[in-house]
């Protein structure tokens, strides 16, 4: 048994040289596992900085998205729901929106480090946010009005490549004292689509199956109790081959194989899978797009103009977050928006009229 002190570097490599080496997706999931049980990682000071923290913006569009919704739909009694809530930044811009609509929901995060747990309860303490390890504690009686931005990009990935002999699953196993990506013995041809098995060798599949399990909790709640749903991140909207794994640390990239449990690993999203299994729990998929598009269709040019006009000294920092999120070269293309909703709710703004 490993000693409770064992850094996750010398516990993974301990297990691989006693079983073998491991799949991929355990190697992500336990190092982020651990990487968010012990740090606060976000800021200046941290390993990255999401977009609820360039600006108070971007949470007020995402609220007002929702507030919107929700009042049109004549749902009063939603819930807010955010998964993977960071700090609360954007929990605390998006409901102080919200609360102006004159919408007070109950406040539900999604969050299973302490250390974040901590800092959200402190930030939302006005709230009383309840805490839920994992969706399937989600209130059943009322509809829910959830935000995931960057969320599903640290959930673990399979990889599966084409090998000479076959599809393999990707695994990690040692040479000398280094993590290795190699591809694992057993074969895997039954588990890639039919649309894909002849793909040309070393061709890389990347699937989530953590990913589309939530979206299908989530959206078969929102089918049977009513709501709507926005999931924001950096991703692809049709799906994509080879390899997206990356580590940050210190807000530069790093080897996501050095190190395990000390750098945040994340792979882009495929949204088109979380689509279609919102689609198959039975919700309506209201559009999909680019994060940059997204927000100055609902306006947060308009925003920038009118926070600028109210502090002439925070024309220039504001112009330059308007800038971050929406520039095709920064945030404005990279990250994805997803708009989901029950049928018999009204079609959510940003987007073109829904996809039945």
């Amino acid at each position: 048994m490993d000693r409770p002190d064992a850094s996750l570097t010398d516990r993974f490599a301990r297990t691989i040289a006693h079983l073998g080496p491991i799949p991929l997706a355990q190697y992500m999931s336990e190092a982020n596992a651990h990487y968010y049980a012990h740090r606060d990682p976000l800021g200046v000071a941290g390993d990255f900085i999401t977009a609820p923290e360039i600006s108070q913006m971007f949470g007020e569009m995402l609220g007002g998205w929702l507030a919107d919704i929700a009042l049109r739909a004549g749902a009063a009694n939603g819930c807010y729901v955010e998964l993977g809530p960071g700090r609360g930044t954007l929990a605390r811009d998006a409901l102080r929106v919200m609360k102006g609509a004159g919408l007070t929901p109950p406040v539900h995060l999604v969050e299973g480090s302490p250390v974040l747990r901590k800092a959200q309860g402190e930030l939302l303490a006005g709230y009383s946010p309840a805490f839920h390890d994992s969706v399937d504690s989600l209130p059943e009686d009322r509809p829910l009005l959830i935000l995931a931005n960057e969320f599903f990009d640290a959930l673990p990935v399979r990889q599966l490549i084409r090998t000479g002999e076959g599809w393999r699953e990707m695994v990690v196993g040692m040479a000398g004292e280094r993590f290795v990506p190699v591809p694992g013995d057993r074969p895997m041809d039954a588990a890639v689509p039919d649309a894909r098995r002849d793909a040309p060798e070393h061709t890389i599949i990347e699937v989530c199956p953590a990913a589309s399990a939530i979206m299908r909790e989530l959206a078969g709640r929102i089918a049977k109790q009513g709501g709507a749903m926005l999931a924001v991140d950096y991703g692809h909207l049709q799906s994509f081959t080879g390899s997206s794994l990356q580590a940050v640390r210190a807000h530069r990239k790093t080897d996501p194989f050095t190190d395990p449990g000390e750098a945040d690993l994340t792979a882009h999203v495929d949204f088109a899978a979380l689509a279609q299994a919102a689609q198959m729990a039975g919700c309506r998929i209201d559009g999909m797009g680019t994060q940059g598009e997204f927000l100055l269709a609902l306006g947060i040019a308009h925003r920038a103009a009118a926070l600028a006009r109210a502090n002439a000294n925070a024309a220039k920092p504001v112009g330059e977050a308007l800038d971050r999120l929406v520039s095709p070269q920064r945030m404005g293309t990279l990250f994805k928006v997803l708009a989901l909703a029950a049928h018999d709710w009204p079609q959510g703004a940003g987007f073109a009229p829904a996809v039945q």
